[in-house]
């Protein structure tokens, strides 16, 4: 067949350990052979950042809003056994952290649904998204033990050098431990205007929970933000696309989402929605089923998989031993930035190649074809598991025989 054009690259940010082997198989087998690839290359293994004292993630995060559509591998952030294993200049900061907030991204995570891969919920199926405000909070806290009785103050000076505020947090009359948290408006606001967005964009409700009644100024702060937005920008766009939006408490949330059927995308603040996002992946099935975009208000999109690089599986790869590592969640970021790719390039053929993709893939699984991970939950009979290059020359066979068709 003949391949697809490509009118504009998008960005292609490489990663680490088995996620990288996986990367270049996807290429090579689902990817080369159809699509007249067209990409701007950036090496984010964690030897190359080292090599460019972590330069490389800045120049991919400034050619992603160059480009506006990105797709990244995942990547290590290093700990103190990295840095000696890899030999490290110094223990880099999270590639993640550093392109979000160049960004001004937000993260959006959302199972990918497949028959015969039950959510331990009975009654979900269709997705949940869930969308992760990536800033502030307990991840930028400021933290003190307390070792005994005394006062500790909230203490606000203004840069104008007009009054300042001072706030009792407690009188402790024994030791104890206390700590700050933040957040800005600029960050709520573009957190919101992404939610919003993101909701036209796919079509779904947009639900977004928070405590504020317990917190009456830091969470009531987000709702506020959301609630005015929402009045302001969005509520006749949300209107004519047929959507909702909905706020509730966070406790609230979590009841109604156990009874929902899915569909609709849940917006968190940041620790809300690390705990969440987990707690959807794993009910749906498995974290190597779970997709992650990261989007920012001015219309940057970053496609990757949720899960990290599979070290295990790497160190059996080195060892020259088998395994079935499931790829799933790193081809849908592909099929993901080649879809928005295509949407942005007004290219139906490169858009109904992503479908295609991502249509082959749940084929094959749906054909009792799988990774080991799969298989021990799937609902199939005798599921034929395969190897971590098997399941992908599955996938090309199925994608062949569609194209065909």
């Amino acid at each position: 067949m003949k391949k697809i054009n490509m009118q504009t690259p998008l960005v292609e940010m490489d990663g680490d350990e088995m996620t990288r082997v996986l990367w270049q198989m996807i290429k090579d087998e689902l990817l080369l052979p159809f699509i007249d690839l067209k990409t701007e290359y950036y090496d984010l293994g964690l030897v190359h950042r080292n090599e460019t004292n972590d330069q490389v993630t800045v120049d991919s995060a400034n050619a992603a809003k160059k480009y506006k559509v990105s797709v990244k591998c995942a990547t290590i952030t290093p700990n103190a056994d990295r840095v000696k294993e890899y030999d490290l200049k110094e223990m880099w900061k999270s590639p993640n952290g550093t392109i979000r907030a160049m960004l001004d991204g937000t993260v959006f995570r959302s199972p990918i649904v497949v028959k015969g891969i039950c959510p331990c919920v009975k009654n979900w199926k269709k997705p949940i998204t869930i969308a992760r405000h990536a800033y502030g909070d307990i991840y930028k806290n400021a933290e003190m033990v307390i070792p005994g009785p005394g006062k500790v103050k909230l203490l606000y000076i203004p840069s104008d050098k007009s009054e300042e505020q001072t706030l009792l947090i407690h009188d402790f009359k024994s030791s104890g431990v206390v700590q700050g948290q933040h957040n800005l408006d600029n960050s709520i606001i573009s957190f919101a205007k992404t939610c919003f967005e993101y909701a036209l964009d796919v079509k779904e409700d947009l639900w977004f929970s928070t405590k504020d009644t317990i917190s009456k100024k830091y969470d009531h702060r987000f709702k506020d933000i959301f609630t005015d937005l929402y009045e302001k920008e969005y509520k006749d766009r949300f209107e004519k696309a047929g959507i909702t939006y909905f706020y509730t408490l966070i406790d609230d949330a979590v009841a109604r989402v156990m009874k929902s059927e899915g569909g609709f995308i849940w917006a968190c603040k940041n620790y809300d929605g690390d705990v969440m996002s987990d707690m959807i992946s794993s009910a749906f099935g498995s974290l190597a089923m779970m997709t992650s975009v990261l989007a920012s208000p001015d219309g940057c999109y970053e496609y990757e998989a949720a899960h990290g690089t599979v070290q295990r599986h790497y160190y059996k790869y080195l060892k020259g031993e088998e395994t079935s590592t499931n790829s799933v969640a790193t081809i849908f970021a592909w099929s993901g930035a080649l879809r928005k790719r295509g949407e942005l390039d007004g290219n139906r053929k490169l858009m109904d190649f992503a479908d295609c993709l991502e249509n082959a893939v749940l084929s094959t699984i749906e054909r009792g074809k799988m990774t080991k991970d799969l298989a021990l939950i799937t609902t199939l009979k005798d599921p034929e598991i395969l190897n971590t290059r098997d399941f992908i020359l599955a996938i090309r066979s199925t994608l062949e025989s569609s194209n065909k068709n």
